[in-house]
């Protein structure tokens, strides 16, 4: 583990709680895209970065703890309550799936877990008594304390805020743990990890499983927050793929790099869409490309790359 990185990336998030000392409700909006940017890429980071298995169902799980939360939320849940059921069910069901999905290995398994979101949204667009279908899903207001617009703001900010320390706590115990280790092993050689004793199946579908948890639970705070959620909004393809772009621009592999990749990524995507509104979807991805092509270890590597020329200089 980068220790220097690592730490950077949690005084980071500790950082990013000063937010609210701004008084913007820009400033907290875009906060709160940054921790559940950050969580989505952490998240992934266990599946695609410790198990080395490319996933591409975020969009899943995060249109499934959406639409969960909305119907929660709709029949009187609270809010905390609500997070914690749609993380459970989304833990377990990802679980269950993950023994079946997991069997699949490489761009097999990509497809696959790429077409959960499209079932999922296929469902959603079927269940329209319970999910409005196509026509979407109005959120009743949660409770946010004063209830004023900078406090309804603020608190979906701090909620979204702790969710991410928290998930990124979780990831990097695992990657110090048991299971992160095995999850190394079955990346390097999953054949030699089964000779050595390691569950393979069982790894693997805990791994897929904390993929999945923390991903739903930003689906229902997401929800919570915008009020309205529909299909093709939630079960968006893009929630499966900035990730792993997220994942890729920060290091791959690293709870750290993921939180870096997400943070630079949402700055760049902001800074790309006002200054380029018409065309904003071609000059991200080719700056995205440029910064891969030229960082191919991610923003991880410029610390060993400057303390490289440091040592040179020296």
């Amino acid at each position: 583990m980068n220790r220097p990185i690592f730490f950077t990336a949690l005084a980071l998030i500790l950082l990013l709680g000063g937010l609210p000392m701004f008084d913007s409700a820009y400033a907290l909006r875009i906060g709160t895209f940054a921790c559940m940017y950050a969580i989505m890429s952490v998240s992934w980071t266990v599946i695609g970065g410790f198990a080395g298995y490319p996933s591409f169902a975020t969009a899943a799980f995060f249109g499934f703890g959406a639409y969960c939360g909305g119907v929660l939320l709709g029949k009187g849940w609270p809010l905390l309550a609500t997070v914690g059921a749609a993380g459970a069910l989304a833990f377990a069901g990802a679980l269950l799936l993950g023994i079946v999905l997991l069997r699949l290995r490489g761009h097999y398994f990509a497809i696959a877990s790429l077409a959960v979101a499209e079932v999922l949204r296929e469902l959603t667009n079927a269940a329209t008594d319970l999910t409005g279908g196509g026509m979407g899903l109005n959120i009743p207001l949660a409770v946010t304390g004063s209830g004023s617009v900078m406090g309804e703001a603020s608190f979906f900010y701090w909620s979204m805020w702790t969710l991410l320390l928290v998930t990124f706590v979780v990831v990097w115990r695992i990657q110090v743990s048991k299971l992160g280790f095995g999850l190394s092993c079955i990346k390097q050689n999953e054949t030699a990890a089964d000779m050595i004793g390691v569950n393979a199946t069982l790894y693997k579908s805990s791994a897929f499983a904390f993929s999945g948890v923390f991903v739903a639970m930003a689906g229902v705070l997401y929800a919570a927050w915008v009020h309205y959620i529909e299909p093709p909004d939630v079960f968006d393809v893009l929630f499966a793929v900035k990730p792993i772009v997220m994942a890729l621009l920060g290091g791959l592999g690293s709870p750290a790099g993921a939180v870096l990749g997400a943070f630079a990524f949402l700055a760049i995507e902001e800074t790309v869409w006002r200054n380029y509104l018409q065309i904003h979807s071609g000059v991200l991805g080719l700056l995205v490309v440029l910064l891969l092509l030229f960082l191919p270890n991610g923003l991880m590597s410029l610390s060993k790359r400057l303390r490289l020329t440091g040592a040179r200089n020296g």
